[in-house]
């Protein structure tokens, strides 16, 4: 599902315009970069949380020049979904 999916889903749904609802999620979306980005976590209840994770220093390899290389700590967004989505996604997705 892509974002234009979601829009016309929640266009349907709702009778809204397209228009206004395109403008809601991007909206949305950018006040949870804009949070993030400020370091601080989105917490949406019953759904998930956008987070903040720390990555810790740790050596890697470059394999075309066979040299090891330092990667720095830092940080990434990540998003830990609530219990009541991933008990959800368990009971109704089939596995493959």
């Amino acid at each position: 599902m892509t974002k234009a999916d979601i829009v016309a889903k929640i266009s349907d749904r709702l009778g809204m315009e397209k228009g206004d609802v395109q403008a809601t999620v991007e909206t949305f979306m950018e006040e949870v970069k804009s949070s993030l980005e400020g370091g601080d976590n989105v917490y949406l209840r019953g759904f998930g949380s956008f987070i903040v994770k720390t990555r810790a220093e740790k050596t890697g390899r470059n394999i075309s020049k066979n040299t090891t290389i330092k990667i720095p700590a830092h940080n990434i967004p990540a998003f830990k979904p609530a219990k009541v989505f991933v008990e959800g996604v368990k009971t109704n997705v089939e596995v493959n």
